[in-house]
Protein backbone atom coordinates (compact mmCIF):
# COMPACT_ATOMS: atom_id res chain seq x y z
CA UNK A 1 0.00 0.00 0.00
CA UNK A 2 1.37 3.31 -1.00
CA UNK A 3 0.70 5.61 2.41
CA UNK A 4 2.26 8.44 1.32
CA UNK A 5 -0.66 8.46 -1.46
CA UNK A 6 -3.07 8.36 2.21
CA UNK A 7 -1.91 11.54 4.09
CA UNK A 8 -2.70 14.74 3.24
CA UNK A 9 -0.17 17.42 2.96
CA UNK A 10 -0.79 21.00 4.11
CA UNK A 11 1.81 23.46 3.06
CA UNK A 12 2.61 26.42 5.41
CA UNK A 13 0.54 25.13 8.42
CA UNK A 14 0.65 25.49 11.25
CA UNK A 15 3.38 28.20 10.03
CA UNK A 16 5.57 29.40 6.76
CA UNK A 17 7.56 26.62 5.19
CA UNK A 18 5.97 23.88 7.14
CA UNK A 19 4.80 21.06 5.13
CA UNK A 20 1.59 19.22 7.72
CA UNK A 21 1.71 15.83 7.32
CA UNK A 22 -2.30 15.57 8.06
CA UNK A 23 -3.54 11.75 8.57
CA UNK A 24 -6.97 12.31 9.09
CA UNK A 25 -7.24 11.40 5.09
CA UNK A 26 -5.79 8.52 6.45
CA UNK A 27 -7.83 7.94 9.17
CA UNK A 28 -10.91 7.90 6.96
CA UNK A 29 -9.91 5.52 4.43
CA UNK A 30 -10.70 2.15 5.91
CA UNK A 31 -8.42 0.26 3.75
CA UNK A 32 -5.39 2.60 4.90
CA UNK A 33 -6.42 3.15 8.70
CA UNK A 34 -6.48 -0.77 8.34
CA UNK A 35 -3.71 -1.34 6.53
CA UNK A 36 -1.55 0.96 9.40
CA UNK A 37 -3.04 -1.08 12.44
CA UNK A 38 -2.40 -4.78 10.57
CA UNK A 39 1.20 -3.50 10.11
CA UNK A 40 1.60 -2.44 13.55
CA UNK A 41 -0.32 -5.40 14.60
CA UNK A 42 2.24 -8.03 12.70
CA UNK A 43 5.32 -6.56 14.37
CA UNK A 44 3.93 -6.65 17.94
CA UNK A 45 1.75 -9.76 18.21
CA UNK A 46 4.46 -12.35 19.44
CA UNK A 47 6.25 -9.56 21.71
CA UNK A 48 6.30 -9.41 25.46
CA UNK A 49 4.27 -6.08 25.96
CA UNK A 50 2.13 -5.40 28.51
CA UNK A 51 0.57 -2.37 27.53
CA UNK A 52 0.78 0.37 24.74
CA UNK A 53 0.63 3.92 25.50
CA UNK A 54 -0.07 6.17 22.69
CA UNK A 55 0.62 10.29 22.80
CA UNK A 56 -2.68 13.07 22.37
CA UNK A 57 -3.97 13.04 20.13
CA UNK A 58 -3.37 11.11 17.44
CA UNK A 59 -1.24 8.44 18.81
CA UNK A 60 -4.51 7.86 20.80
CA UNK A 61 -6.23 6.09 17.47
CA UNK A 62 -3.70 4.20 16.53
CA UNK A 63 -2.47 3.14 19.81
CA UNK A 64 -5.91 2.45 21.18
CA UNK A 65 -7.13 0.57 17.87
CA UNK A 66 -3.29 -1.23 18.32
CA UNK A 67 -4.08 -2.04 21.96
CA UNK A 68 -7.87 -3.37 21.39
CA UNK A 69 -6.44 -5.69 18.62
CA UNK A 70 -3.07 -6.78 20.65
CA UNK A 71 -5.73 -7.54 23.49
CA UNK A 72 -3.48 -5.11 25.93
CA UNK A 73 -4.06 -1.84 28.07
CA UNK A 74 -3.56 1.35 26.60
CA UNK A 75 -2.20 4.66 28.36
CA UNK A 76 -3.00 7.82 27.31
CA UNK A 77 -0.33 10.26 27.57
CA UNK A 78 -1.48 13.92 27.25
CA UNK A 79 -0.88 17.40 27.36
CA UNK A 80 -0.36 18.95 30.76
CA UNK A 81 -4.21 19.99 32.53
CA UNK A 82 -5.93 17.27 30.71
CA UNK A 83 -5.65 14.27 33.42
CA UNK A 84 -7.81 14.37 36.35
CA UNK A 85 -5.82 12.77 38.89
CA UNK A 86 -2.52 12.88 40.31
CA UNK A 87 0.67 12.60 37.21
CA UNK A 88 3.58 12.60 36.39
CA UNK A 89 4.60 15.22 34.37
CA UNK A 90 7.73 15.62 31.43
CA UNK A 91 8.55 19.11 29.57
CA UNK A 92 10.32 19.62 26.31
CA UNK A 93 11.64 21.94 24.12
CA UNK A 94 9.47 23.14 21.31
CA UNK A 95 11.10 24.95 18.14
CA UNK A 96 9.28 28.08 20.26
CA UNK A 97 8.73 27.60 23.65
CA UNK A 98 8.13 24.50 25.61
CA UNK A 99 5.17 21.81 26.39
CA UNK A 100 4.90 19.42 28.85
CA UNK A 101 3.01 15.93 28.42
CA UNK A 102 1.85 14.22 31.65
CA UNK A 103 0.60 10.29 32.56
CA UNK A 104 -1.26 9.42 35.68
CA UNK A 105 1.15 8.04 38.43
CA UNK A 106 -0.64 4.81 38.58
CA UNK A 107 -0.98 3.89 35.02
CA UNK A 108 1.55 2.20 34.15
CA UNK A 109 3.58 -0.62 36.68
CA UNK A 110 6.64 -1.34 37.56
CA UNK A 111 8.74 -3.51 35.06
CA UNK A 112 5.79 -3.01 32.44
CA UNK A 113 6.63 -3.52 28.54
CA UNK A 114 5.60 -0.40 26.79
CA UNK A 115 5.17 0.14 23.20
CA UNK A 116 4.66 3.60 22.54
CA UNK A 117 2.71 5.10 19.53
CA UNK A 118 2.15 8.81 17.99
CA UNK A 119 1.21 9.40 14.45
CA UNK A 120 4.88 11.19 13.40
CA UNK A 121 8.42 11.53 14.73
CA UNK A 122 9.46 15.12 13.88
CA UNK A 123 12.33 16.33 16.05
CA UNK A 124 11.89 13.70 18.76
CA UNK A 125 10.84 15.86 21.61
CA UNK A 126 7.18 14.83 22.45
CA UNK A 127 8.13 11.09 22.24
CA UNK A 128 11.19 11.63 23.72
CA UNK A 129 9.17 13.32 26.65
CA UNK A 130 6.75 10.56 26.82
CA UNK A 131 9.55 7.49 26.95
CA UNK A 132 10.93 9.10 30.08
CA UNK A 133 6.94 9.54 31.74
CA UNK A 134 6.78 5.80 31.26
CA UNK A 135 10.83 5.31 32.66
CA UNK A 136 9.90 7.27 35.50
CA UNK A 137 7.05 5.37 36.60
CA UNK A 138 9.20 2.11 35.94
CA UNK A 139 8.14 0.73 32.83
CA UNK A 140 10.52 -0.38 29.85
CA UNK A 141 9.59 1.47 26.51
CA UNK A 142 10.17 -1.49 24.14
CA UNK A 143 9.62 0.54 20.71
CA UNK A 144 8.76 3.95 19.19
CA UNK A 145 5.89 3.27 16.50
CA UNK A 146 5.11 5.38 14.26
CA UNK A 147 2.96 5.75 11.04
CA UNK A 148 5.05 9.03 9.79
CA UNK A 149 9.18 10.04 9.88
CA UNK A 150 10.36 13.01 8.80
CA UNK A 151 14.16 12.00 9.06
CA UNK A 152 15.51 15.87 8.02
CA UNK A 153 14.08 16.88 11.36
CA UNK A 154 16.69 14.53 13.49
CA UNK A 155 14.14 13.17 15.59
CA UNK A 156 14.33 9.44 14.73
CA UNK A 157 18.24 9.73 14.77
CA UNK A 158 18.26 11.11 18.34
CA UNK A 159 15.27 8.64 19.13
CA UNK A 160 17.54 5.42 17.99
CA UNK A 161 20.24 6.18 20.29
CA UNK A 162 17.91 5.04 23.34
CA UNK A 163 15.41 3.17 21.56
CA UNK A 164 14.13 1.06 19.02
CA UNK A 165 12.20 3.59 16.75
CA UNK A 166 9.56 2.08 13.82
CA UNK A 167 7.94 4.52 11.23
CA UNK A 168 5.84 2.96 8.11
CA UNK A 169 6.61 5.98 5.75
CA UNK A 170 9.30 8.38 5.49
CA UNK A 171 9.00 12.01 4.29
CA UNK A 172 12.31 12.93 3.15
CA UNK A 173 13.60 16.42 1.50
CA UNK A 174 9.69 16.63 1.36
Amino acid sequence: MDLKSAIRTIPHWPKHGVMFRDITTLLKDAHAFNYVVDKFYERYRGVAIDLVAGIESRGFIIGGALAAKLHKGFVPIRKEGKLPYKTEKESYELEYGKATVEVHVDAIPKGANVLLVDDLIATGGTLLAAASLIEKLGGKVVECACIIGLPDLGGIKKLKQKYKVITLVDFEGE
